[in-house]
């Protein structure tokens, strides 16, 4: 892990550009979706029964523990009733969540982990504790930097739960398809994040996202 660790403090100044740009950002975007945020609260109450967000657990920097923020797509106590991967046909999902998910509108509310600092807008992906415990330890570089929103991985899995069917078809668990085949794949992509992230890259991601979500 040590050759990551020189490279994220050889970017210091990067990585403070980084986050006093992503509070800015996060605010001014809040701000600009509020009445969006309001909309989807309201369709979600009318939807199913249940909260507006779903707060899970996931780790960020130096392996921190926050509970993310996002809009509830799934039944109540979802992760009680099947694995903590969601399936391209998963019976858990509600009206509305197939319709925010497909755009990722379920994770506007993100802004307010990002505002808190416990994210950045690009970033390596804030798993479960569960799924962090398999982590190797070249894996664990990657909880050298704030987890993010969207990443380089997040753009080539965006089909993820596809991929996930896939290997459940070749007689794999959910968690099994996800931990074994789909994780070291996506952590690919994430240290190879680390090794050349920059302010300006972090921009062109962002794009990236966009574009990529809206086809």
């Amino acid at each position: 892990m040590k050759p990551y660790a020189d490279i994220v403090v050889r970017k210091k100044g990067s990585l403070l550009l980084k986050a006093i740009f992503d509070r800015l950002l996060a605010l001014v975007l809040l701000i600009l979706f509020s009445p969006l945020l309001l909309f989807f609260a309201i369709w979600i109450k009318l939807d199913s029964k249940g909260t507006v967000f779903y707060r899970q657990e996931r780790v960020t920097r130096y392996g921190k523990v926050f509970r993310i923020f996002k809009f509830r797509t799934m039944v109540m106590d979802a992760d009680k009733k099947g694995s903590l991967v969601t399936t391209s046909n998963d019976s858990r999902i509600t009206k509305v969540g197939k319709v925010i998910r497909d755009y990722r509108l379920d994770e506007i509310p993100q802004l307010i982990n990002v505002l808190l600092g416990d994210m950045s807008f690009v970033g390596v992906r804030p798993e479960v504790p569960r799924y962090v415990a398999h982590y190797t330890d070249e894996m664990k570089a990657t909880l050298l930097l704030p987890a993010g929103v969207t990443s380089p991985a997040s753009i080539a899995f965006k089909d993820e739960d596809e991929l996930v069917d896939k290997y459940r078809k070749e007689g794999l668990s959910t968690d099994e398809a996800y931990v074994e085949k789909v994780l070291p794949e996506k952590m690919r992509y994430n240290l190879d994040y680390i090794k050349h992230f920059s302010f300006l890259g972090d921009m062109k991601i962002m794009i990236e996202t966009v574009i990529t979500v809206i086809r």
